[in-house]
């Protein structure tokens, strides 16, 4: 298998990759659904709402982190998170685009 060359890809294309992949496992998808719900920045809550380990959790929500989904704030000794606005538009934008242009192709596909 060959290695993926994201340099072949624009920036834009690969920050969206780079969220779907984040967006790809569905204990993501539970953390980012409890943080629109909560609509506060959290901390120690979501260990308690999921069915994963402490350190588990803190691998999901690194990885939506540095994807841009959600942010952190420190409190002390705890990291609180709450949903990236700007980096959800994104996704948000990308979809938007995708299902415009499906829009505009009715029926033109196969």
């Amino acid at each position: 298998m060959g290695l993926t060359k994201t340099d072949d890809y624009t920036a834009k294309q690969n920050e969206i990759a780079l969220m779907a992949k984040a967006l790809g496992h569905p204990a993501r998808i539970a953390i980012m659904e409890y943080l629109v719900k909560v609509d506060s920045c959290i901390c120690g809550d979501i260990v308690d709402v999921l069915p994963l380990a402490q350190p588990t959790v803190s691998q999901h929500l690194k990885e939506l982190k540095n994807a841009g989904l959600i942010k952190g704030t420190i409190e002390g000794t705890a990291i609180c998170y709450c949903v990236d606005e700007t980096g959800f538009n994104k996704v948000k934008g990308f979809f938007t685009d995708i299902t415009t242009a499906l829009d505009e192709k009715r029926n033109e596909c196969c």
